[in-house]
C-alpha cells in the first residue's frame, strides 16, 4: 500500500494517542466517524464499514470472530457503537448454503437476526454479507464521487486500469449487481482471483477498501480516495471549459431574488401529496451544470449510484428556462415541467412494477433544476432538504468525472453490464453510463427498502410545517417556539429582540436539531421588516405553513395617564402589525396553494372593560374581530384564529418589577420587598388565578398549548375562531 504522504486532497485526521485508549468497536466507530466528516468520502448515511473483531462468546465464554458492520439507515459520521450490528461470523458465512440464486437471494435477509452476536437490536443492512464474505479484518464501502466517476464510466474498466499502472494500484473491477448477497458472492470471488489487490470498484455504484488494522483500512481508504481524486481532476482540468458540453447561458445576477420568490410556488406544486421543506443552492458546480449544454440531457439521463437516487429519485427535474424569463414566466414552465415530470414517473412505475411491488410513491420531484437559477432541493426536514442538495451536487461531480474521463472513440460494450442487466440496458451520453431504468425500479421499490422505511420513527404532529412564530423571544412566544420544535416543526423565532429570539433558537435546538430552527429580527409596525423575516423564512425553509404572533405592548405610566403617541403606539403594535403581518404571509400562501394557518393572541380584555387599560382593551377589542374579518378575506386556503388569555405574568416583558408591584400594591397584596422578581411575578399571577373559575395561574405553556392546537392539523375545519385560555372567568363568557 502507498503512504499517506503523497494526499493531496485529503488530509489524514487519525489520532494515534486516541486511537490507543480505545478498544475494536470503539476504533471502528473512531474510523468510521472520520471517514463520515468529509463528504468527498461519503454523504450522510452513506456507505458502510466493518470489523472482524475476536470476542469471547457470551454462553460458551470461547473466542469467537464477530463481524461488527454499519447497522441498516445509520450515518457514519455520527454513529457510536449501539449502531454497529454485531453478527457471529461463521453463522453469517454458513447462510451460503442455504442461498438458492440470485432469484431468491431476498430471503437469506431473514436469516441475519439468526446470526446476531449479543443482544443487539440493531438490524443489519442489505450490505452485511459485502462484508462479511471478504477476507479482510477490516473493510470501508464508500461512495467518493471520484470512484463513482470511474465506476460510472463507459470506459470506466479501460481508465480503472490505466489509474492502476500510474499510481500503483490494483483495483479490480466488478460489474453492475444490487447490493445483497449475490454481489457478496461476486466480490469474494474477485478478490480470490485477484490476489494482492488492493480495492475494488463496483460498475455503477461505488469502492471497497480494506486493511489488516484499523489503523492501515482507514489509512489504504484515504490513499485509494485521494489518489482517484488526482487521476479524476487531471482529466477535469485538461476538459475545462469544454466540460458538460460548454456554457448554454450565463449565471443571473438577480438569481437570489428570483429563487426566493420563486421557492414557495415550487415547494407548494411539489408538496401536492405531502408537505416538503425547500432548499435553495447556487454553488458554482450547480451552476455550472443547469447552465450547460449537457445538463438537460444528462439530468433526464438519471442518476448511478444507488446512495444518490435513493434520495433524488430516478432524477431531477429540469426545468427550460431562458436568461430572460420572468418569476411569472418560470412558474409557467415550473407547471409544465411538473406535469411531464409526473407522467413519465408514473410509466416508469408502470412499466416495471411487480405484483408484490409496493404502491407508486409520491411522483413529484425532489430536486428541480433551473438554468441561471440552481437547484431547489426537498425533503421532510430542512436537514433532509439540505442533504438531497448535497446528493445530487454529488451525481453532478460524478457526471463530471465520467464526461472528463472520455476518450477518443465511444465505448460500444460498457464494462457496467453484466448477469444483472446487458449492455443495451444502460445508456450512455458523452460517456457518462446511468443505471438502467429497472434496476433503479429494483432498489426504489425494493421490499427490503420499504422495510427500512417503515422502521423509520412515526412523523410528529407537526412535521413538515414551517412556523414563523413572532414574538418568540418572552413569554408565550417563547414557550410556543418551544413547543413547537418539540412536536416537529420547522420554527422561525423572531422579535425585536433580536438576541432573545437567537437565545430561544439555541434552546430549541437542544430538542429539534440545529437545521430546524433559526432565528431573525422582526420589527413588525414596519411592512419592509416583515418582509425581510419573511424573506429570511423562505431562504432558511423554503416557504411558510404557520404564521403565530404573540407580540404586544401594555402602555402604562408612573402617572397612569398615557400620551396620545402611546395611544398611536398601542394601536400600531396590537392592531396594525397584525394586519400587516397577515396580509404580507398571504402572498407566501398563495404563491404554495397548499394551505396555511394563522394565529393571533388577543385577550380577555378585548370584551372586559377595565379602569386604566382602554388603550391595550380597545386594541385586543379590535384583534378579535380582525381575526374574523381576516378569516374570511384568506379563506379558504388560509385558516385564522385566536386564543384571549387572561393576564399572563410569568415570562411576560409586559410585567417588569415595577408594574407588578403597582399591580401588587393596586389589589392590597402583601409582599416582601426584597423578593425576586420571579417570586413577585408568582404573588401577582396567585393573586389572578383567585378570580377565575379554576384557580389556575395562567401559564405561556398553557396559551402556547392553544396556539398550536389552532395552527394544527387537528382543527382543519376551525377558522374565525377565538380561544379562551383565562383559567374561567365569567365575566369574559361570550357575548
Amino acid at each position: 500500500m502507498k503512504t499517506l504522504t503523497a494526499l493531496r486532497y485529503l488530509e489524514d485526521l487519525w489520532d494515534e494517542k486516541r486511537a490507543a485508549t480505545l478498544d475494536e468497536p470503539e476504533l471502528l466507530g473512531y474510523r468510521s466517524n472520520l471517514l463520515g466528516t468529509d463528504l468527498r468520502i461519503t454523504n450522510f448515511a452513506g456507505g458502510n464499514t466493518s470489523s472482524k473483531v475476536v470476542q469471547a462468546d457470551p454462553l460458551t465464554g470461547e473466542k469467537t470472530d464477530v463481524l461488527w458492520v454499519k447497522g441498516s439507515g445509520g450515518d457514519l459520521g455520527s454513529i457510536k457503537r449501539a449502531g454497529f450490528a454485531t453478527l457471529y461470523l461463521d453463522k453469517l458465512l454458513a447462510i451460503e448454503s442455504q442461498y438458492r440464486g440470485v432469484a431468491e437471494e431476498d430471503a437469506v435477509v431473514d436469516l441475519y437476526p439468526l446470526c446476531t452476536f449479543g443482544v443487539n437490536p440493531t438490524v443489519a443492512s442489505i450490505d452485511t454479507p459485502l462484508h462479511g464474505f471478504l477476507p479482510f479484518r477490516h473493510v470501508d464501502h464508500l461512495h467518493p464521487d471520484w470512484a463513482i466517476a470511474m465506476a460510472a464510466a463507459a470506459n470506466g474498466k479501460e481508465k480503472m486500469e490505466e489509474f492502476n499502472r500510474e499510481l500503483e494500484h490494483s483495483l479490480v473491477w466488478v460489474p453492475w449487481q444490487r447490493p445483497g448477497f449475490e454481489l457478496a458472492m461476486m466480490m469474494r470471488r474477485a478478490a480470490r482471483e485477484n490476489p494482492g489487490c488492493d480495492g475494488i470498484v463496483l460498475g455503477g455504484h461505488g469502492l471497497f477498501t480494506w486493511g489488516e488494522t484499523q489503523r492501515e483500512c482507514y489509512a489504504n481508504t484515504l490513499t485509494m480516495i485521494d489518489n482517484l481524486g488526482q487521476f479524476v481532476q487531471e482529466h477535469v482540468e485538461r476538459k475545462g471549459a469544454a466540460i458538460f458540453g460548454g456554457a448554454a447561458m450565463a449565471v443571473r445576477e438577480d438569481r437570489r431574488d428570483v429563487a426566493l420568490e420563486l421557492l414557495p410556488f415550487v415547494r407548494g406544486r411539489v408538496s401536492q401529496q405531502k408537505r416538503m421543506i425547500g432548499s435553495w443552492s447556487d454553488g458554482e458546480d450547480v451552476l455550472r451544470f443547469v447552465n450547460s449544454k449537457d445538463g438537460a440531457a444528462l439530468a433526464h439521463l438519471g442518476t448511478s449510484c444507488p446512495d444518490h437516487f435513493i434520495r433524488t429519485k430516478i432524477r431531477p427535474m429540469f426545468v427550460p428556462a431562458a436568461q430572460a424569463d420572468d418569476v411569472a414566466t418560470l412558474q409557467k414552465k415550473v407547471e409544465a415541467a411538473l406535469e411531464t415530470y409526473r407522467a413519465e414517473y408514473a410509466a416508469y412505475y408502470q412499466k416495471h412494477r411487480e405484483t408484490s411491488s409496493p404502491a407508486i410513491r409520491d411522483p413529484n420531484p425532489t430536486v428541480v433544476l433551473i438554468p441561471g437559477i440552481g437547484m431547489f432541493s426537498f425533503g421532510k426536514a430542512r436537514s433532509e432538504s439540505r442533504v438531497v442538495g448535497e446528493f445530487y451536487t454529488n451525481a453532478i461531480h460524478v457526471m463530471q468525472g465520467a464526461s472528463a474521463l472520455a476518450g477518443k472513440t465511444a465505448v460500444k460494450d460498457v464494462p457496467q453490464a453484466g448477469a444483472a442487466a446487458p449492455c443495451e440496458a444502460f445508456e450512455v451520453y458523452t460517456n457518462y453510463v446511468a443505471l438502467p431504468a429497472l434496476e433503479a425500479f429494483r432498489i426504489e421499490y425494493w421490499l427490503l427498502e420499504d422495510a427500512k422505511i417503515r422502521r423509520q420513527p412515526a412523523e410528529k404532529e407537526l412535521s413538515r410545517r414551517i412556523a414563523l412564530i413572532v414574538g418568540g423571544a418572552s413569554g408565550i412566544g417563547r414557550a410556543t417556539a418551544l413547543l413547537a420544535a418539540e412536536r416537529g416543526a420547522q420554527v422561525m423565532i423572531a422579535d425585536r429582540d433580536a438576541a432573545g429570539a437567537e437565545a430561544v433558537a439555541q434552546e430549541a435546538q437542544k430538542t429539534a436539531g440545529k437545521e430546524a430552527i433559526a432565528a431573525t429580527a422582526v420589527d413588525i409596525r414596519d411592512r419592509g421588516s416583515i418582509a425581510a423575516a419573511l424573506r429570511d423564512t423562505v431562504a432558511h425553509f423554503g416557504g411558510l405553513d404557520i404564521l403565530i404572533n404573540t407580540a404586544a405592548i401594555f402602555p402604562s405610566s408612573p402617572q397612569g395617564t398615557i400620551s396620545d403617541a402611546m395611544w398611536s403606539t398601542t394601536l400600531d403594535l396590537n392592531v396594525t402589525a397584525n394586519y400587516l403581518l397577515a396580509e404580507e404571509a398571504a402572498k407566501i400562501f398563495a404563491a404554495e396553494q397548499i394551505g396555511g394557518s394563522i394565529v393571533l393572541t388577543s385577550s380577555a380584555n378585548a370584551v372586559v372593560p377595565k379602569r386604566g387599560s382602554e388603550a391595550y382593551d380597545v386594541s385586543k377589542a379590535a384583534l378579535s374581530h380582525l381575526v374574523r374579518e381576516l378569516a374570511v378575506s384568506l379563506a379558504p386556503g388560509v385558516r385564522v384564529n385566536g386564543i384571549s388569555p387572561a393576564t399572563v405574568v410569568k415570562g411576560s416583558t409586559m410585567f417588569p418589577r415595577d408594574r407588578v408591584i403597582a399591580s401588587l400594591n393596586k389589589y392590597g397584596t402583601a409582599f416582601d420587598a426584597a423578593a425576586t422578581d420571579d417570586q413577585l411575578r408568582d404573588l401577582l399571577a396567585g393573586f389572578y388565578a383567585k378570580r377565575t373559575l379554576t384557580h389556575q395561574p395562567i401559564t405561556p405553556e398553557e396559551c402556547a398549548q392553544a396556539i398550536l392546537f389552532l395552527a394544527g392539523p387537528h382543527t382543519r375545519c376551525t377558522t374565525g375562531h377565538l380561544i379562551p385560555v383565562d383559567g374561567g372567568l365569567p365575566e369574559a363568557f361570550l357575548r
